[in-house]
């Protein structure tokens, strides 16, 4: 017997499923390509917030995500036994230029307001930059205490390893029952914008790198419109690009060797780091640029949980809350901003 069949082993699946494994749900989660598959196997795993300020239900929701998310994260490798590399180390951006400067002030008193004293944003000369040595126009950096790193495949790995030890296992195939979700990414996108004959939403490629260097208790970086991660496993994580036109979706190319060349002019610290690892992929946006959660519009009685494009993680603990809420106890928390027929 299931009380749940969730398609789809990315971060949003995944996670949906170990909130209803929680409240006593028998699930099952179904995707012939395994788990993390697809934009969830990626490599950067930056999980930080938007800007504390012109504040909206989205904002919140993120807000409060990134809040549960040391929670969330530890009761998962409690209960598996395998790390998905998360830790909420903070982040470090250079402020280019005195409008920038005066706007970050600013921030920083709303952040105070809005961040309930949980996390901060300080505005900082740029000789107090905690563990990396930067450049900035203005001579001050921004850092918050929010913003936190995971490792997209452990995350995968761990939530499954957890999802086993209640006797959950990733199948390729299987009979529907129960309620059904479906978390299947830009494949379900793209299904989406061929019925309604416009763009709900689609795959967008990004491509990153993996770098050996030693730095995984400092913050990450926000430098150059590049994301650099450091990882507890030695390596430093560097993205991504944003193709919406391309041949091959995960290939690497020379727009890669651009962001690491760039991500090595701003952090000398990088210039030497070889690189392990180039990755690419396609991530879930849609054209609201927010999460879509909800009954699915192609299949009543069915549910939706897609589009995390680059802030899945750093949203998948709300949002597996929010949709266990929906269609275990009918409880319907989503934001209007997040509703399917805010994406159509």
């Amino acid at each position: 017997m299931v009380d749940a069949t969730i398609y789809g082993a990315g971060i949003f699946g995944l996670s949906i499923a170990w909130a209803c494994l929680q409240r006593g749900a028998r699930v099952q989660v179904i995707d012939p390509a395994g788990p993390g598959a697809g934009a969830s196997g990626g490599v950067v795993g930056t999980l930080a917030p938007h800007v504390p300020d012109r504040w909206n239900s989205k904002k919140a929701f993120q807000l409060d995500s990134l809040l549960m998310a040391p929670d969330f994260w530890r009761g998962v490798t409690a209960a598996g036994g395998v790390s998905p590399g998360y830790a909420r180390t903070g982040r470090v951006q250079p402020i280019a230029n005195d409008r920038a400067l005066n706007l970050a002030h600013k921030r920083a008193e709303h952040a105070r307001a809005l961040w309930q004293g949980r996390a901060s944003w300080r505005v900082m000369p740029v000789g107090d930059s905690p563990a990396w040595q930067l450049d900035s126009p203005t001579g001050y950096l921004i850092h918050d205490t929010l913003s936190a790193r995971i490792h997209p495949r452990q995350a995968c790995q761990a939530l499954v390893a957890a999802l086993a030890v209640r006797g959950v296992t990733v199948v390729a195939n299987g009979k529907q029952a129960g309620v059904i979700v479906w978390a299947t990414g830009a494949a379900d996108l793209d299904q989406l914008s061929r019925h309604f004959g416009r763009t709900v939403g689609n795959g967008i490629k990004g491509q990153a790198a993996v770098l050996k260097f030693e730095a995984q208790n400092a913050p990450q970086l926000f430098v150059d419109a590049l994301h650099i991660v450091p990882h507890a496993n030695g390596t430093v994580a560097i993205g991504s690009t944003t193709e919406r036109d391309f041949a091959a979706p995960c290939t690497t190319d020379a727009r890669l060797d651009a962001i690491i060349d760039r991500a090595r002019a701003a952090v000398p610290d990088l210039q030497s780091a070889p690189v392990l690892e180039r990755w690419a992929g396609l991530r879930p946006r849609t054209k609201s640029r927010a999460p879509i959660l909800g009954p699915h519009p192609l299949h009543p009685g069915q549910f939706i949980a897609n589009g995390g494009f680059k802030i899945g993680f750093g949203m998948a603990s709300k949002c597996a809350e929010v949709m266990a809420d929906l269609i275990l106890d009918g409880r319907d928390a989503i934001p209007d901003e997040f509703r399917p027929e805010a994406a159509l």
